[in-house]
């Protein structure tokens, strides 16, 4: 059962980076219109490119959810984010957190 939580722990996280990658190159685009007030363009541009690298390290950790270490920094990232792939790498980070525990739990 432990396995079958890390996987789906996975799947959810892998979604999750790929939407925030997704949303990332978007906001990027986006920010290419901002030119009005370089401020705000530049800001854009920073956030953008911010979800962009979060959404990448979220891809590469998907890999190591059933991890301690990963599983509490994937669930900080999605708090991090925010949005819609952000909270499909919560509910990844949660379910193999729940894993690592279940695997650890004396019997």
């Amino acid at each position: 059962m432990a396995s079958t939580l890390s996987y789906v722990g996975y799947v959810l996280a892998l979604i999750g980076g790929i939407i925030i990658i997704l949303l990332g190159v978007l906001d990027l685009l986006g920010s290419a219109f901002r030119l009005f007030s370089i401020l705000s363009f530049l800001r854009g541009t920073a956030y953008a490119l911010v979800h962009i690298v979060i959404g990448a390290v979220c891809i590469i950790g998907s890999k190591y959810v059933s991890k301690l270490v990963w599983g509490i920094l994937l669930l900080i990232l999605g708090i991090i984010v925010g949005n819609i792939g952000g909270s499909l790498v919560i509910i990844g980070a949660l379910l193999g957190l729940v894993s690592t525990l279940i695997k650890s739990a004396p019997r």
